[in-house]
């Protein structure tokens, strides 16, 4: 469907991200921070059969056009659940189901599956963001009145972002994921100095601990992948899942063997091997990586070795990132491990808006009394971080 706003402007609503050329989306998308609102990203999840309406992820991408120039653009998908977000937002299905109110579908904007900040709208340079923000937001509101959605939400914002769509009416909720930062680390040495005595000692015998199990590790990054280890990313990703995260399977395995060759440059893997079998793997982590920062997002093993986790989804792509002038390393979603080995509670948050009112007005009187309980939550676990002392009040932001 084609709207038109203004003489110069024209809106479409797209079912699938291949209905646009992917030279014009990626003019948009290329110069971003985040790699996950490329074409070749988003497309692959749709074609793979990711996300689709059968899996509660039905496409809806809004396109902002002048001519046949597009010029603004949003990743949009309706959903019938909240599942594949990682943000939590159950209580508020909950209260609307108590308060009588359809809770779904809803409206949202992210990249499926993956909980990395970096969510905005694509709008191209030169352009006056405000007041296509301005036009891109109308639409979504006409567009979830006539299609009776309960609400929009933006998951993982962008920072800069979240301030233009604060002006549009949203309301920040405040999240926290676990970041490592690149403290002028010139080896892995240095980045052991930041822990007190105790975890230094914990994380040389973590290490160890792989060695004495028979293993070893090797990283391979873009065009040095082969093809093969395509299909070895979705089976530890299947057992991963099948283990520990019931009903979250989402990513098919054409998903991952798609990646190759068209986006393997922003593929990193850390690959374990048995000294006595150095072809077939038994462990990995998948991650990506895009100028200055890197994205943990699979892992999996098919035997429980003691402290391969570490190894290959924290001390190993650190040790490539210090290597490669990385300055941050999102590893992906949780926490228990994370904090104790370098990654810091960091806010992070989503966007929402309600179209019912007393929805809405709910979200506007507590949401500030959520945020502050959540702030406090993120000083409370960087309070207890294993850095010697010189290094425990460096700035966490």
């Amino acid at each position: 469907m084609v709207e038109q706003i203004k003489p110069q402007y024209s809106l479409s609503w797209i079912s699938k991200i291949a209905e646009i050329p992917q030279s014009q989306w990626d003019e948009l998308a290329k110069p971003l921070r985040t790699p996950f609102l490329e074409w070749e990203w988003l497309n692959n999840i749709e074609t793979s059969g990711s996300a689709t309406a059968r899996t509660g992820w039905q496409p809806c991408h809004l396109a902002v056009w002048r001519n046949s120039q597009l010029i603004g653009a949003a990743p949009l998908y309706i959903k019938g659940h909240s599942y594949g977000e990682f943000v939590f937002d159950h209580q508020w299905a909950d209260l609307s189901h108590r308060l009588g109110i359809e809770y779904y579908p809803k409206l949202l904007g992210m990249t499926p599956f993956t909980p990395a900040v970096g969510y905005r709208f694509l709008i191209a340079p030169g352009e006056d963001e405000e007041l296509i923000t301005e036009i891109m937001v109308a639409a979504i509101d006409n567009f979830c009145d006539r299609n009776r959605l309960s609400g929009c939400n933006f998951l993982f914002v962008d920072p800069d972002w979240r301030q233009v769509m604060e002006r549009q009416g949203f309301y920040s909720w405040l999240h926290h994921g676990y970041i490592w930062a690149n403290r002028n680390f010139q080896t892995f040495d240095d980045y052991l100095k930041m822990f007190n005595t105790n975890q230094r000692k914990n994380i040389k015998r973590e290490r160890k601990a792989v060695t004495k199990a028979g293993l070893y590790t090797k990283t391979y990054v873009g065009s040095e992948i082969p093809r093969h280890l395509y299909s070895y990313i979705y089976r530890f990703y299947s057992n991963t899942c099948d283990k520990f995260y019931w009903g979250s399977k989402y990513l098919t395995r054409q998903f991952f063997e798609q990646l190759y060759p068209n986006y393997s440059d922003r593929v990193l893997l850390v690959i374990a091997y048995t000294e006595q079998d150095g072809q077939n793997p038994v462990g990995m982590s998948f991650c990506l990586h895009k100028g200055n920062n890197l994205y943990g997002r699979y892992w999996g093993c098919y035997e429980e070795y003691d402290c391969l986790h570490f190894e290959a989804c924290y001390y190993k792509p650190i040790e490539w990132a210090i290597a490669n002038g990385i300055q941050m390393y999102d590893p992906g979603a949780g926490g228990r491990h994370k904090k104790r080995r370098g990654f810091p509670a960091t806010e992070n948050y989503s966007l929402h808006r309600f179209y019912n009112r007393r929805m809405s007005q709910i979200l506007r009187n507590y949401i500030g009394e959520v945020n502050h309980m959540e702030r406090e939550e993120i000083m409370a676990i960087n309070h207890n971080l294993p850095f010697n002392k010189r290094e425990i009040n460096f700035n966490l932001d």
